[in-house]
């Protein structure tokens, strides 16, 4: 599981507003706000992929949280879908025995 970032959402989203639109490098903005000029140019790339998939489908760019949510309830049907897979199971073999 990725570790969670020490910058909060609304900070990095600023942060990529204020490259865009003050025309200034990665470097001088990133040593402005006192984070890593690469990180920010991931945090730029990671906006531009976002915009662009939200385009293609005509829905607005999904946050990193909302991604993360959607990962665990994707990963908590995967998991009710076996269970309910063995208690299926469970319940044929019951009915089963009970017809002896």
């Amino acid at each position: 599981m990725p570790r969670p970032s020490k910058y909060p959402e609304q900070f990095r989203r600023d942060a990529v507003d204020l490259v865009r639109s003050s025309g200034r490098s990665l470097r001088e903005v990133g040593q402005e706000l006192g984070v890593n000029h690469e990180t920010l140019r991931n945090w730029v790339n990671a906006a531009k992929t976002a915009e662009a998939a939200g385009r293609g489908r005509g829905e607005e760019p999904v946050s990193a949280d909302e991604r993360e949510e959607l990962r665990r309830l994707r990963k908590k049907v995967a998991e009710l879908e076996v269970e309910k897979e063995i208690l299926r199971k469970a319940a044929a073999y019951f009915a089963k025995e009970m017809g002896r």
